[in-house]
């Protein structure tokens, strides 16, 4: 990898990764209660060291739907992922806050670009 530049992108391949796009439902009212499922579990991802990203986003025109967007760095890290223990909490707890199953489309990604400042801005929630 080239050296990088402090205000520059940071660039990277990700041969033989795999990636997940996965759309929850909440059910009416239960939101929420889903996201806050959801942030417990990312609490726990260091226990995953093969899920290299993963992402919670709300939806800004379905306000039940919420997106996760991971990626793992094999097939055997995303196997793990499922395998976990915080993984089959995760399973026990969302299946009745959720109007249906989970919509998941599984891709294969190639490059990501992302600005440094993600990394090291000063986040006040």
């Amino acid at each position: 990898m080239a050296e990088q530049v402090a205000d520059e992108p940071l660039q990277v391949f990700l041969p033989g990764r795999m990636s997940l796009l996965v759309r929850l439902t909440a059910k009416e009212g239960l939101r929420l209660a889903l996201l806050d499922v959801l942030n417990s579990y990312t609490d726990s991802l260091a226990a995953e060291p093969g899920t290299e990203l993963f992402i919670v986003s709300v939806d800004p025109d379905t306000p039940n739907n919420v997106w996760l967007f991971e990626i793992f760095k094999d097939e055997a890290a995303q196997e793990a992922h499922r395998a976990s223990a915080p993984f089959g909490v995760l399973m026990g707890v969302m299946p009745p806050l959720l109007d249906g199953p989970p919509a998941v489309l599984r891709m294969d990604p190639l490059r990501m670009s992302m600005q440094q400042g993600v990394l090291t801005d000063d986040w006040d929630f």
